[in-house]
């Protein structure tokens, strides 16, 4: 009989949903690392099977290793899933003993971005060459490394997910509201963004293309929804505009409630750097979004983005492409309730923990 262990680098309070499913439907236990910069954690007591926290360490960026998971080697587990960092040096030592001791290892992992140099390329094609399969987040990486000659049997891609059988309940709930006209006194199209105030979001091209667009006579307003290090910039940079009235810096919020409200009766979602999990967040709650068109610099989850069904995408650093493909979006007047059910769609067929779970059965039972 399989017996399974997930070696993850830390449980984000996000993967809940998937977690508990692979709790209830796999005999799986779980192992996570210690921290994660200030992403929270997600309470273990949700898992019948945790069975560990271990130590990350930084031996020097990008170098890794989590003490405490060679002991695994010794469990009966006959099933392995481990997080696919390739800069994880005790990855590197489970891959080649789990392949000696006969028993089946399976990456979860972004796979293939696009960018990898010719170093990267020979690491990665014996790293993930040498599993028994590989998770994936996206049809993107699977076709890059099907190119790059990888067995395309062993790539299965399970896409990605947040907390669906609550974002799905809220959302047959939702109103249309005017909370934006509320906060900001008048009746602009509004924007939002989702996640960590971070430098790779690139916020700040996004506050300047608020800016040229009020100039322009288009009125927008902009609602960002998060903390982090670059909250101090942003603000200061909101000030220096003189865009403050339109301007919202709600702050970070892990409640749902609040956080489908906000996101249900936005116009769109813009993320002028890496996308994301913001994609996922967005579109739960019918919310289209733009983002930059440099697929090999995203992360998997702009794949969800369909134009003109689901959002758009703009030149990748170009502060007028953005402010062009937001003008854009908003004069075909798109059928609010159409791009609605786009989302919602794009999301029940892929994008959540039911659809992951059922792939991830499917290979453990059959390999």
């Amino acid at each position: 009989m399989n017996k399974t262990c997930l070696i993850y680098n830390y449980a984000q309070h996000y993967r809940k949903n998937i977690f508990m499913l692979m709790d209830k439907e796999l005999d799986c236990d779980f192992v996570f690392g210690d921290k994660m910069d200030d992403v929270k954690k997600m309470d273990y007591s949700l898992l019948s099977h945790f069975k560990k926290e271990v130590k990350n360490i930084t031996i020097k960026k990008p170098l890794s290793f989590q003490k405490g998971v060679l002991s695994l080697l010794r469990e009966n587990y006959t099933h392995y899933i481990i997080l696919g960092q390739a800069d994880c040096i005790s990855t590197w030592f489970m891959l080649f003993l789990i392949r000696l001791q006969r028993k089946k290892i399976f990456f979860w992992a972004h796979g293939w971005y696009g960018k990898e140099t010719k170093l990267e390329i020979i690491l990665k094609k014996i790293f993930f060459g040498l599993a028994n399969g590989v998770f994936l987040y996206g049809d993107y990486a699977k076709n890059l490394m099907t190119e790059k000659g990888f067995d395309e049997k062993k790539l299965h891609v399970i896409y990605n997910s947040l907390d669906y059988d609550e974002q799905k309940e809220l959302r047959n709930k939702l109103n249309a509201v005017d909370i934006y006209k509320q906060h900001f006194s008048n009746d602009c199209i509004n924007i939002i963004f989702v996640g960590r105030l971070a430098k790779v979001k690139q916020l700040n091209m996004l506050l300047q293309a608020l800016f040229e667009l009020n100039k322009l006579g288009e009125k927008y307003n902009l609602t960002l929804i998060g903390n982090g290090e670059m909250k101090d910039e942003l603000f200061a940079l909101v000030r220096k505009l003189n865009i403050e009235k339109n301007v919202w810096f709600y702050g970070a919020t892990y409640a749902e409630t609040e956080l489908s409200e906000l996101i249900y009766n936005a116009d769109m979602c813009v993320s002028p750097g890496n996308v994301g999990l913001t994609a996922m967040h967005a579109m739960a709650y019918g919310c289209p979004v733009i983002t930059h068109n440099n697929f090999s610099m995203q992360m998997p989850e702009f794949e969800a983005i369909k134009r003109g069904k689901t959002g758009d995408f703009f030149e990748q650093n170009n502060i007028n492409s953005l402010v062009e493909t937001i003008k854009n979006w908003v004069k075909q007047n798109f059928d609010r309730n159409e791009v609605r059910y786009n989302c919602y769609n794009v999301i029940d067929s892929k994008y959540n923990p039911h659809y992951q779970i059922k792939v991830i059965k499917s290979v453990i039972d059959n390999i």
